[in-house]
């Protein structure tokens, strides 16, 4: 990890602005175009699978996990943003706040997680490239960017079609 006393916690109703903020200087305002915000839109995250990273009380980091539904009815979650403030990148806040999000997952019965990322750095959390053809975003992605994670065997092959977002 770091030298920094770092506490990871469930996200709070309260950490909603800071995490706005976090998210803006991380991502800048063309981040609400993006085809994975656009699945999130109007649909809230889970507090319950939702962490924030902490330095003594300064927000540093943030993940959440959304409710998603493929067109076949199999449910899913889709993952992000996640965010580290650029100032304490590099220092595994983001590796920490993945592991915590994604064993809150598992231990919460949830079986698929996907999301819109690199695969050279999802890979170690278990994400692989999704298969061409067998699960669709509502807008434009790079297939080698939109990437899966099975929190339990086989769960992929529940899924498929049109990811939308669950109501």
């Amino acid at each position: 990890m770091t030298d920094l006393t770092l506490t990871l916690r469930h996200e709070l109703p309260e950490d909603g602005s800071a995490i706005d903020k976090l998210h803006e200087r991380a991502f800048g305002p063309g981040r609400f175009a993006r085809t994975a915000y656009r699945l999130r839109e109007g649909v809230p995250h889970l507090p319950h699978l939702s962490f924030t990273a902490l330095v003594g009380t300064l927000i540093v980091g943030s993940v959440r996990l959304t409710p998603i539904k493929a067109s076949n009815g199999a449910k899913a979650l889709v993952l992000g943003p996640l965010t580290v403030d650029p100032a304490f990148e590099n220092r595994g806040i983001g590796a920490a706040l993945m592991r915590k999000s994604l064993d809150a997952a598992r231990a919460d019965g949830h079986t698929l997680v996907v999301l819109v990322g690199d695969e050279p750095y999802y890979s170690r959390f278990g994400f692989k490239v999704v298969p061409v053809g067998r699960l669709t975003l509502p807008g434009p992605v790079d297939p080698k960017r939109f990437l899966y994670c099975e929190l339990q065997p086989n769960a992929l092959e529940a899924a498929e079609g049109m990811l939308l977002a669950a109501a």
